[in-house]
């Protein structure tokens, strides 16, 4: 690397103002594309440890530019503007220091919809999609289905089944007040304010009537493995929203203890649970005499949602 290209880079990294270096005639005067943006902030992020690099690289800078990804590729040459360099590089530090991308964007896509987030709530992961889809899959053409969505944080869940399902009735509810604040901000969002009705509960402390579907992505990870959870994350996210307990089990199965009296006849919990917790969860569930009680597999093939129905 030349010491133009070292100079260069370190100006990116540090913020400093361009100073003209004048060798044999050439005056250096860098100007950044949108290719060599991603280029090193790709290569940043790798060296700091940041998974995905390369896609959080264009996510940020496309966030930055407040364009589309797609855009970034249709015209790499592009050269940034002071502004928009000045307003990349406090991002960038952000993430390389942990911050988790979606806090820093503020904004996460679940099911297609759009949704804000920050520290008041976990970011909506994919395993979480998966069980919205498998409820879409059984319920989809269902009309008038009661839901109830225990511990709706962001509100992800929720807001996808009010937008996807055929005329249900929603109940989201959280023991957070300041979850529940943002769910509803997300729900006015996506124009679904009026098709959900939040509640603060602990669970079903504050719930009354019965429901086709209650879902719940509870804390599932045991309270002496939290320490071991990738630092965007420990430091990060609400750590009440990952406790789970000794086992991680406990809130699990404080649901299963109480849901029961909550479903309708042939309603259907669904829980998103650890991926080795499943025999455990299975057995618990099958005790507390819910019927059809089975596993449902994630993407990579791990034990990812528990299903249960009560008779009728």
């Amino acid at each position: 690397m030349t010491f133009l290209q070292c100079y260069d880079i370190l100006k990116f990294a540090s913020g400093t103002a361009y100073k003209t270096y004048k060798d044999e005639g050439y005056i250096l005067s860098k100007t950044w594309t949108v290719k060599e943006i991603l280029d090193w902030t790709r290569d940043y992020f790798k060296g700091a440890g940041v998974e995905r690099s390369r896609l959080e690289a264009e996510q940020l800078l496309a966030y930055t530019l407040e364009i589309d990804r797609i855009q970034l590729y249709m015209d790499p040459d592009r050269p940034l503007d002071e502004k928009e360099l000045d307003n990349f590089r406090p991002l960038v530090k952000e993430r390389k220091s942990g911050q988790p991308l979606q806090y820093i964007t503020g904004q996460v896509s679940f099911m297609g919809l759009s949704l804000k987030v920050d520290e008041r709530v976990l970011i909506p992961r994919p395993e979480t999609e998966e069980m919205t889809e498998e409820i879409l899959g059984e319920f989809r053409d269902n009309e008038g289905v009661k839901v109830l969505d225990l511990g709706t944080g962001s509100g992800a869940i929720a807001i996808a089944l009010a937008r996807f399902l055929v005329e249900p009735t929603i109940s989201a509810v959280d023991k957070s007040p300041e979850a529940l604040e943002l769910a509803k901000e997300n729900a006015q969002l996506n124009n679904l304010e009026k098709e959900i009705d939040f509640k603060q509960s602990d669970w079903f402390s504050e719930v009354t009537g019965n429901y086709d579907v209650i879902v719940s992505n509870p804390p599932y990870v045991p309270s002496s493995k939290l320490k071991e959870l990738k630092p965007k994350i420990k430091y990060h996210e609400p750590q009440e929203a990952l406790d789970g307990g000794d086992e991680g089990l406990q809130e699990i199965k404080n649901i299963l203890n109480q849901v029961e009296d909550f479903l309708s006849p042939d309603g259907t919990v669904f829980l998103e649970i650890g991926h080795d917790q499943g025999e455990d969860v299975k057995d618990y569930a099958a005790a507390q005499n819910l019927q059809d009680v089975r596993l449902i597999e994630d993407s990579r093939g791990k034990d990812r949602i528990l299903c249960g129905s009560k008779e009728a």
